[in-house]
């Protein structure tokens, strides 16, 4: 097995799911992370270590993902999307209208939070990224990314709270 073929086994998952996230589109997500490790591959000779490869290969997919909206001109995909979510066995109809009318909800207030709030609570809630990688991604410290994650929480609550984004 290649090097690179260790790197996609053990990474495609956390593309996927950050695609995934972002898009809200199962098929479209597959596309997006195959065509990053296609770019990856072709370019892993200049990935210089800055970053962890994780928070590289996300990067590199979410180039392609704002390509891909670009070309299609889809810059509303998060308010149509759907997130991913497993209703139990045991939760009824009722419960899982409340939850898609939920996440419905987040997506718009995330659709209008202001950067870097967007973007850092999409890494970590999307693409699982920890602190430390999120403040590699934007430049700052660890604390930094933490912090602004709390408060882009913090407004999504908020939000959610204000009538504008119920139903």
């Amino acid at each position: 097995m290649t090097e690179f073929e260790k790197i996609y086994r053990t990474y495609f998952n956390d593309v996927y799911r950050y695609i995934r996230g972002l898009s809200a589109d199962e098929h479209l997500a597959e596309e997006i992370t195959s065509e990053t490790f296609f770019k990856a591959m072709r370019s892993i000779g200049g990935f210089r270590g800055d970053c962890d490869i994780r928070v590289w290969l996300c990067q590199i997919a979410k180039n392609c993902y704002c390509t891909h909206l670009k070309k299609s001109k889809r810059t509303d995909s998060l308010d149509n999307g759907e997130l991913p979510e497993l209703p139990s066995e045991e939760s009824t109809v009722e419960e899982q209208y409340i939850r898609h009318d939920e996440a419905a909800r987040i997506r718009a207030v995330l659709h209008d939070a202001p950067e870097p709030y967007k973007e850092v609570f999409m890494w970590r809630v999307f693409a699982e990224l920890s602190f430390r990688q999120i403040g590699q991604i934007f430049g700052k410290s660890e604390n930094w990314a933490c912090v602004t994650y709390h408060r882009a929480k913090a407004m999504i609550k908020t939000r959610m709270e204000d009538k504008a984004y119920e139903k």
